[in-house]
């Protein structure tokens, strides 16, 4: 199906068999619950199911991959829909995301279990005897057909890795599979056949009496028992090397007993005398290396990048652009095996921990420096732009995400952060040609910030359409509600923004990155103004300036707010703590404009000249304050 990435691929489920759509066109009610947004419906896979709930709340702004739910939610969102089909034929596709990092067990595992990683699997274990019961309680249990899989393994710093993605070893391959027959039929058995995830459909296909297409690849688990059975290889392959750090892709056959992982520094190791993978003995024997390899050569995992960056009307836009740099499939030379970067993705480690710290200041240096050895680590270069834009350096961001639009061809997340720091900066004509890159792998974000942008501008009519757009497909998430707010609040409907920042503060989540709601109080704090809740709004407005102090915008809406009441001093606070907690030359013009605009020039002046005396090249203060 060439979908080889969690981001930057899109599925497309008509070009393929694709059992939820057989199923259905069968007569089968087909749902869908999944916990995490790396496996979201627009991505292509709802296609098929009548439902398919995706509706997680965004904990992190800059951290997709992160967004996600406990099983135990997920399961409770998907169980009114599962009583109503228990009595007809339904598949139902449940996703948990545990274990998974952050590794952050609810309890009462995470007091049980001194192992956090341990702590999660048992609570993922919790879940799926819950919808085990569940189905108990329905009387289906019995004949049911239950497939129960995991995706990938982790490290846990076998191999020097402690996830998944870069490497190909038996840890990140091997994962559990267990099938209960209707009647529990088998019950117990176990088969010593290796099986691939490719065989599901295949199974399930059988045991529902359906054909199965002679296209599709993999082999039915029933059949696993007979001798061929150990004898066909299994394949595995990561781009995820090549996709985020342009390093080499791999890919490994296993053809029992011996695993041969290909790439720039081939191995091979044979499992019944070393299941740890320990030695590598492609050089003694070179009969099974020559046997594996061949093998190897009978699957295709050729490159293909993106769907961004092969699509040329996008390669065109790119272009026009100025981004005419080679994706990572196109470079040249040799590409480093991953194994012997592993140093390099440590540091890295090192550096996103200090960004999802909120230690900004710290991660810059350190993104630089690794990129400064590893210019391809293209995840570096996200890093890096959202870190000067949380530091207020659009400028530093934008090189750093077109660095990232050059090297990926394309990706829409350095698209999309390209479009806000152009946004910041003014260029508002570059921000909505950055933006419209991302439509269609990121629809939500890039309606959301086409809305921002075009409020800027000033055509209401434009960012209402883009902001009504994302906040239908918005799921959980509140970037849309806000943006739209402020798009209600430009078009003198007070009420409606109150009404949308209400439906922003029901859908918070605990525990959230604070950055997911920027914004959220301070365009509430106006609504509420403008309908006269003059207290309400000073409250809000606070709300704002104690979240994000470095925001400008607050400050000043809230000296306004005083003086339009007649509390002159609490405005000339409200200013003096904005120059206090942002000593830099846009706070004083900010400040200073305010001042004008409370009919008070000469204080405005003042503030000016202060600021020229400390910052007497900054083009910001240029301008007379009245």
């Amino acid at each position: 199906h060439g979908v080889r990435d969690n981001m930057g691929y899109q599925f497309e489920a008509g070009d393929h068999f694709w059992l939820p759509s057989r199923l259905r066109e069968r007569g089968y009610r087909t749902g869908a619950a999944v916990s995490a947004f790396v496996l979201r419906g627009t991505a292509g896979i709802a296609e098929g199911f009548e439902v398919y709930e995706d509706e997680i709340r965004q904990t992190s702004i800059h951290q997709p991959a992160s967004v996600q739910r406990r099983g135990g939610e997920t399961l409770a969102r998907i169980r009114d829909w599962l009583d109503e089909v228990a009595g007809e034929p339904f598949l139902l596709f449940f996703h948990i995301y545990e274990p998974h990092r952050p590794l952050a067990a609810p309890e009462p595992f995470r007091s049980r279990y001194p192992s956090a990683y341990d702590a999660e699997v048992a609570a993922a274990d919790a879940v799926v005897g819950d919808l085990l019961d569940r189905l108990r309680d329905l009387g289906v249990y019995e004949r049911a057909i239950v497939l129960f899989v995991s995706d990938h393994g982790e490290g846990l710093g076998d191999h020097g890795l402690e996830e998944h993605g870069p490497l190909l070893y038996r840890e990140q391959l091997q994962v559990p599979l267990l099938l209960k027959l209707p009647g529990s039929e088998r019950g117990g058995r176990t088969v010593s056949a290796p099986a691939q995830l490719v065989d599901l459909a295949p199974t399930l296909l059988e045991l529902l009496g359906l054909e199965v297409p002679p296209e599709l690849p993999g082999t039915s688990l029933l059949a696993l028992e007979s001798p061929a059975a150990l004898e066909r290889p299994i394949f595995a392959e990561t781009f995820f090397p090549r996709l985020h750090f342009g390093w080499s892709e791999l890919a490994s056959v296993i053809d029992w007993p011996h695993h041969y992982i290909h790439g720039p520094d081939p191995e091979l190791y044979d499992l019944e005398s070393d299941p740890e993978e320990l030695r590598n003995v492609l050089r003694e024997d070179r009969r099974a290396y020559a046997a594996t390899r061949d093998a190897l050569r009978g699957y295709d995992f050729e490159y293909r990048p993106p769907s961004a960056a092969v699509d040329p009307e996008i390669r065109a836009r790119l272009a026009a652009l100025g981004y005419l740099g080679s994706v990572a499939g196109e470079r040249e030379g040799p590409l480093a095996d991953p194994k012997a970067k592993l140093p390099v993705l440590r540091r890295l480690g090192s550096a996103v921990e200090q960004f999802r710290s909120g230690r900004f200041s710290a991660a810059v240096p350190l993104f630089r420096e690794v990129l400064g050895e590893e210019p391809g680590l293209l995840d570096g270069w996200e890093y890096l732009g959202h870190s000067l834009m949380r530091l207020g350096r659009p400028a530093e961001a934008l090189e750093a995400y077109e660095r990232l639009l050059t090297a990926s061809a394309g990706s829409p997340q350095a698209a999309l952060g390209a479009a806000g720091a152009l946004l910041e900066l003014g260029r508002l004509d570059e921000a909505v040609e950055h933006a419209e890159l991302a439509v269609e792998l990121l629809p939500v974000d890039a309606h959301d910030q086409l809305a921002q942008i075009h409020l800027r501008r000033g055509d209401l009519e434009a960012a209402e359409r883009h902001a009504e757009r994302a906040v239908a497909r918005r799921g959980a998430r509140l970037g849309p509600l806000i943006t739209r707010a402020h798009v209600a609040l430009d078009r003198r409907q007070p009420e409606r923004a109150l009404e949308l920042t209400d439906r922003a503060l029901a859908d918070l989540a605990p525990e959230v990155d604070t950055e997911i709601y920027r914004g959220l109080f301070l365009v509430r704090g106006q609504a509420l103004a403008e309908l006269g809740r003059s207290e309400e709004a000073a409250r809000a407005l606070a709300r704002e300036i104690e979240l994000f102090p470095e925001e400008l915008a607050p400050y000043s809406r809230l000296a306004l707010l005083h003086a339009l009441v007649g509390d002159g001093r609490r405005a000339g606070a409200a200013l003096q703590r904005m120059v206090e907690a942002n000593p830099r030359p846009e706070a004083y013009a900010e400040a200073a404009q305010t001042m004008r605009v409370l009919g008070d020039p000469a204080a405005a002046e003042r503030l000016l000249r202060e600021a020229r005396r400390r910052w007497p090249e900054s083009p910001v203060l240029r301008q007379p304050a009245g």
